[in-house]
C-alpha cells in the first residue's frame, strides 16, 4: 500500500472501514425488505380484485363453513338462516360519494348467536324513522361476508357518544354494549337490499388494498437505497480529503497554523527582537 493510503491502517480508519462495510449491507436488506413488502401488497391486491370477480359467481355457502373470516373467505357469499331481531344504525357511511348510513339488523340464527346484517344504504342523517323494519318470520339471507371493521380503518369512524341505537363499527367489540345477543365475530352485507334502501358493495379483506401503507413501503425502499449510496458517497468524500492531506504533508505544503493571539514569543525570534528594539530605555 502507498504511503499517501498508509492512513488507512490506523485505528481510527479501522473503525470507519468497519462501520461502512456493515452499514451497505444493512441499508440494501432493509430496501429490498420494504419492497418485498410492497410486492407483497400488490399480490393481495391482485388475489383481492380476482377473488372479487369469483365471488360474483361462485355459489353461496353456509355460514359455518366460512368462519373464521380471514382474506381467503372475505367477500364470500354465505347464506344464514334465522329471524331478524334489534336494528340499528350506522352514520357517516358514503356510497357513490353521497353521505348516508348503514340499516344493520341482527338476524339470529340456531344456537341462539346473532349475525349483523346490513340490509342497506340510506342518503342523509341517520334517522330511525327512515330505516324499513326488517321482514317477521323466518328468514334466508345472502350476501358478501366481511370481517368486523376496527375504528380508523377506511369509512370507519372512531368517535364515540352516538345516540342510542347507533354504532360507529361493525363489530363484535363494538355492539356487544349495544345488544344482549352472543354476536358473531363476521357481518354479511345483502346482495339485495331492502325496500327504498341501496345494496352496500363488499369491502377488499384488510390489508389486501394499495393503500397509504403499500406505497409508504415503496418510499421507504428507495430512503434505504438512498442512505446506502450516500454511505459510499461519504466513504470515498473523507477517503480523497485524507488522502489529500496526507500528499501534502509528505510534499510539505500544508499552510501553517497562525500563531494563537496572546501567545508568547520565543527568545531570540525576529519578533522579539523587534519588540525589544523599539521598547524605550528608562
Amino acid at each position: 500500500m502507498g504511503g499517501v493510503y498508509r492512513f488507512l491502517l490506523t485505528p481510527r480508519w479501522w473503525g470507519i472501514n468497519v462501520f461502512v462495510l456493515l452499514a451497505i449491507p444493512f441499508c440494501v436488506f432493509m430496501g429490498s425488505w420494504q419492497l418485498s413488502r410492497f410486492e407483497a401488497r400488490v399480490d393481495d391486491h391482485r388475489d383481492a380484485k380476482a377473488q372479487a370477480e369469483s365471488a360474483r359467481t361462485d355459489p353461496a355457502r353456509p355460514l359455518a363453513e366460512l368462519l373464521p373470516v380471514d382474506k381467503a373467505t372475505s367477500g364470500r357469499q354465505a347464506t344464514a338462516t334465522g329471524r331478524y331481531g334489534e336494528q340499528l344504525l350506522v352514520p357517516g357511511r358514503e356510497l357513490a360519494g353521497k353521505n348516508g348510513f348503514y340499516v344493520l339488523t341482527l338476524l339470529r340464527v340456531d344456537g341462539g348467536r346473532a349475525l349483523p346484517v346490513v340490509r342497506g344504504w340510506l342518503p342523509g342523517r341517520a334517522d330511525a324513522a327512515k330505516a324499513p323494519a326488517p321482514p317477521a318470520g323466518e328468514v334466508t339471507v345472502t350476501g358478501a361476508l366481511q370481517a368486523s371493521e376496527q375504528p380508523g380503518d377506511d369509512g370507519v369512524s372512531a368517535r364515540g357518544g352516538l345516540p342510542a341505537g347507533q354504532t360507529a363499527a361493525i363489530s363484535a367489540a363494538s355492539l356487544v354494549n349495544l345488544v344482549p345477543d352472543d354476536l358473531y365475530d363476521a357481518w354479511i352485507t345483502l346482495d339485495t337490499a331492502g325496500p327504498g334502501m341501496t345494496a352496500v358493495p363488499a369491502k377488499a379483506a384488510a390489508g389486501t388494498g394499495l393503500d397509504l401503507k403499500a406505497f409508504q413501503n415503496l418510499g421507504y425502499t428507495g430512503e434505504w437505497f438512498v442512505f446506502a449510496g450516500f454511505v459510499v458517497f461519504m466513504w470515498f468524500r473523507l477517503l480523497r480529503r485524507e488522502a489529500e492531506s496526507a500528499r501534502d504533508a509528505r510534499l510539505g505544503i500544508l499552510p501553517e497554523e497562525p500563531a494563537a493571539a496572546g501567545a508568547p514569543v520565543a527568545a531570540g525570534s525576529p519578533d522579539r527582537a523587534q519588540d525589544e528594539a523599539s521598547t524605550p530605555v528608562r
